[in-house]
């Protein structure tokens, strides 16, 4: 294992990303959350977005000047493309590749298309990844309360040999060196991401989660306590997690539930669970799922929308809104206004 090296706020050139104009493609959550704590950093910076759509309305409410994405490319020094994975390929074939020109930065927070090819830049041109390891809305949140989420920095391409630079002074403007930024490959943050995702942080967590309210529930349990057990307690524990690892949160906890942690939880999360976690990461880095999230979104997202649907209405969805709207803790400074952000 190499060397870990983290990026602080204190080795970066904090004037270089001055001297760029960026164009930040799309007002979506990482788009908002990162075009504002560019802006408050002192960066010039414009959205590229259809004129007159609601990210237009909303990125202007907020005072920001905005142009179509073809003149917002002709525009800029950096591109930071941060629309979603699945159209990104058709408007940088369309709006953006035809507009590009020699020593520009092509960037994005995600390594999804560079990685799999759907999107091939010219050899002239830089490209690079700035990735925030959270959502765009706490990218913004951290930003305003002095502290950032770490992030990650990679270079594909550097024919200005200054790319890294580039991208560590982008990283800085949008708060991430005061957590702390590491350099990684746009293959390995790819593949590493769309595992996590998959296996532990949405896919894992949100399926540990179901299956043990409706198995609560089917023992004849309230789905009240069974969404309190399952659910809610999950925020405050990985809170401890986070902030120092599981010997934290197992430091927190009571005898009872330690012993129950290991001695249980490898019977659910077992071998076969083990073999699941592989196969889901063969299909990641052999391209598979790729090639197959984006037919799903070519094809009209049938599957998808079916799957929404149904997850959507699930009992403890129902059951989760009824305590939260009741519930006094919580409610208070919710980081996202679907109406604003």
């Amino acid at each position: 294992m190499s060397k870990l090296h983290i990026y602080l706020d204190k080795d970066i050139n904090k004037d270089l990303i001055k001297t760029k104009k960026i164009a930040v493609i799309g007002f979506g959550s990482q788009g908002y959350g990162q075009s504002m704590n560019l802006k408050d950093s002192g960066c010039d910076v414009v959205l590229g977005l259809r004129l007159g759509g609601k990210s237009d309305v909303k990125a202007k409410d907020y005072g920001f000047k905005t142009m179509s994405i073809e003149d917002a490319v002709k525009w800029a020094d950096i591109v930071q493309i941060l629309i979603p994975d699945e159209i990104q390929a058709k408007v940088y074939e369309e709006q953006i590749k035809p507009y590009m020109k020699k020593g520009q930065y092509l960037m994005f927070s995600h390594g999804f298309n560079i990685h799999y090819k759907k999107i091939v830049a010219p050899d002239d041109v830089n490209v690079i990844m700035v990735a925030p390891k959270g959502p765009g809305h706490t990218v913004r949140s951290e930003y305003q309360i002095g502290r950032g989420v770490p992030s990650l920095i990679a270079v594909y391409q550097n024919p200005s040999k200054d790319a890294k630079e580039v991208a560590l002074s982008y990283a800085w403007a949008i708060g991430a060196g005061r957590a702390g930024i590491i350099e990684t490959t746009f293959k390995e943050e790819t593949e590493t991401d769309l595992f996590g995702e998959q296996a532990v942080i949405c896919g894992g967590v949100s399926a540990l989660i179901k299956t043990g309210f409706e198995v609560l529930v089917d023992a004849g349990y309230s789905p009240y306590m069974a969404y309190f057990e399952v659910l809610h307690e999950m925020k405050l524990l990985v809170d401890l997690i986070n902030q120092g690892g599981l010997a934290d949160m197992r430091y927190s906890i009571s005898n009872t539930a330690e012993y129950g942690d290991m001695t249980r939880g490898p019977k659910v999360i077992g071998e076969q669970s083990r073999q699941a976690m592989k196969d889901l990461l063969k299909d990641i880095q052999s391209g598979s799922f790729a090639d197959e999230f984006l037919d799903e979104m070519k094809s009209g997202c049938n599957k998808f929308n079916e799957l929404r649907k149904e997850n959507s209405e699930h009992l403890i969805e129902k059951v989760g809104k009824e305590i939260r709207s009741s519930f006094v803790w919580g409610n208070d400074n919710k980081i996202i206004d679907r109406n604003r952000n």
